[in-house]
């Protein structure tokens, strides 16, 4: 896109009613990390980049400092980093009249891909898949809770009593979507004026709590959807007088929440995971791309399940997988085939959880299942029945953070996938968090041994 282009683009917006933009990009933890320009510095910003301080890539989801960190720091002084806009991103933002929202990717010192940039990590893989031939078509389905709380209250009350948006267990309930209409007509019809189209919106399990679907895309836009869809949801939410989490078991009583990732591949415009019925409906590449991601399932846990909170639900009869396992239509493996010999043919990811950050997920899982493309890895026979039965027999995945973190760090398949300064980085932010987390003294901990000890 020229100088031509870019003035185009920006009149069309001052026509639209525009006078002012949203730019910023994505962090490790999936925090979108941004700042209100004015159109002059948009104009600037599309044609030359803009400087971001690199302070995001060098501070946590609380904004405290790395003290392990290479890419940024104190013995760097915490420089700004090359941002790029992306102006495929552009949308409006509804919610804010007259703004226009834009991402952006962050390049290093030489101009190439920031080591710490999801989305570039995301593009990476992509690249690569298309060397071979291959479109990725890929979407999400989060699990979340809605509280009738505000972000003073939810503080006041230390993230405890919470009043939840409605009572009861009512999973698919027609009843409480209805009774909730106004908010889902402003999730829906607000998505979609975002740019993000929803497949379906329901209720699940549990006080408060839905499952949304967005329609697949493209790779690099079905995860800009993805992570957006957290940060309109928490906008919709609060324009409600509501709040929203993501976290993956917020409450050990009640169920956690799911993020799983729908995935295929395409070729000349055919979905080449579709097989014949003497194959199980499934391929040869579809096979070796599902024994790619086993193979590489446990050593990439850590980028899937990215918090310490993720592994509280790695326990059994929760739904979260507990072994590298795959299978036709079983919702107890690590990877579910959906629509085996049809059209539709793809393989839902359901190690994760809402916490994920999706570029990074899909980056971990796409580029594993490439791998086993190439390397044409066959995968164990399909499980029928349960999954976590006799568990400890199969490949278990890891239970924490801190055991995930370990593998990755000497995974040498995913540095080969996503490049030795991402590897190095994420497991430097992820050594960090399990580091704050041995140090907090927790309720649990006080309940249990303030007075009896």
């Amino acid at each position: 896109m020229g100088g031509a282009s870019y003035d185009e683009l920006l009149g069309e917006l001052e026509g639209r009613g525009v006078r002012r933009a949203k730019i910023g990009g994505f962090d490790v933890d999936g925090v979108l990390r941004g700042k209100y320009v004015s159109m002059e510095k948009l104009r600037s910003a599309l044609s030359c980049g803009f400087g971001f301080c690199d302070v995001i890539f060098g501070w946590d989801i609380g904004d405290v400092l790395y003290d392990n960190a290479r890419v940024t720091g104190w013995h760097t002084g915490y420089p700004d980093a090359h941002a790029v806009l992306d102006p495929s991103t552009k949308r409006l933002v509804p919610w804010e009249p007259g703004t226009v929202a834009m991402l952006a990717d962050f390049r290093d010192a030489d101009g190439g891909p920031h080591p710490a940039c999801p989305r570039s990590a995301l593009k990476r893989v992509i690249t690569h898949a298309a060397s071979l031939g291959y479109q990725a078509k890929l979407s999400a389905e989060y699990e979340f809770f809605l509280f009738k709380e505000t972000p003073a209250s939810l503080h006041e009350k230390r993230f405890q009593k919470l009043e939840s948006l409605s009572p009861g267990m009512f999973g698919y309930s027609w009843v409480r979507e209805g009774q909730q209409k106004e908010l889902m007509a402003a999730i829906y019809d607000g998505m979609r004026a975002f740019d993000i189209e929803l497949e379906g919106l329901h209720t699940e399990t549990g006080p408060g709590v839905y499952e949304a679907a967005i329609r697949y895309d493209d790779a690099l836009r079905a995860a800009d959807k993805a992570a957006l869809f957290k940060v309109a949801m928490k906008q919709i939410a609060y324009e409600h007088g509501l709040s929203v989490t993501f976290m993956a078991k917020w409450n050990a009583s009640l169920p956690g929440s799911s993020g799983h990732l729908h995935q295929s591949l395409w070729k000349d415009g055919e979905n080449v995971f579709q097989g014949p019925p003497s194959e199980g409906g499934i391929s040869r590449p579809m096979r070796h791309y599902i024994g790619g991601q086993l193979a590489c399932m446990r050593e990439m846990t850590a980028l899937v399940s990215p918090t310490i909170n993720a592994y509280k639900r790695y326990v059994p009869g929760v739904w979260a997988p507990l072994t590298a396992t795959w299978g036709f239509e079983n919702r107890t493996t690590a990877l579910r085939i959906v629509g085996a010999g049809t059209k539709a043919a793809r393989v839902e990811v359901r190690q994760g959880a809402a916490d994920i950050n999706p570029y990074i997920a899909m980056a971990a899982t796409l580029g594993a299942g490439i791998y086993g493309i190439e390397n044409a890895i066959e995968p164990d026979a399909p499980i029928t029945g349960n999954a976590g039965e006799g568990g400890e027999g199969r490949d278990r995945l890891p239970r924490t953070l801190a055991e995930a973190t370990a593998l990755l760090a000497e995974s040498q398949r995913m540095r080969r996938i996503l490049g030795d300064g991402f590897v190095d980085h994420y497991v430097r932010t992820r050594q960090w968090e399990v580091r704050q987390y041995e140090r907090a003294v927790t309720d649990w901990e006080l309940a249990r041994y303030f007075e009896a000890i």
